[in-house]
């Protein structure tokens, strides 16, 4: 298994980005086992506390609880959350920036909306 980091942003933060998008993406569902520490570690050979740093922001931030001797588990209601928060954030840090971007370029709704149509018509 092979990924690549980005070195501007710390690696606990990547893999809990990556954890947040398999759990929006539906492949962990609510209720299922994360990886275990020490698999997540070797699979991407880091450091097992980076690994638990990650795990311990979405215990936080009550996505995922611990199960003694069990492991980690996606929460009841995680992936809901996930999908208000994430929506806030993009509009909030992501879309100022694409915006203007769109304005710059002089790009309309319609055109991104028809360009995203078509994309699907040619993936198929």
């Amino acid at each position: 298994m092979t990924i690549t980091w980005n070195d501007n942003v710390p690696i606990y933060r990547q893999l809990r980005a990556r954890v947040v998008a398999m759990i929006l993406d539906g492949a962990l569902a609510e209720g299922d086992a994360l990886p275990s520490v020490r698999q997540v570690a070797a699979d991407y050979q880091i450091n097992p506390l980076t690994v638990s740093k990650a795990y311990q922001e979405l215990v936080d931030e009550d996505l995922v609880e611990k199960r003694r001797g069990l492991g980690m588990f996606v929460t009841e209601g995680a992936r809901k959350a996930l999908l208000g928060s994430e929506r806030d954030r993009f509009l909030r840090e992501e879309w100022p920036a694409i915006h203007a971007r769109m304005q710059r370029l002089g790009l309309t709704l319609e055109q991104l909306m028809k360009a995203a149509d078509d994309n699907k018509e040619n993936a198929s």
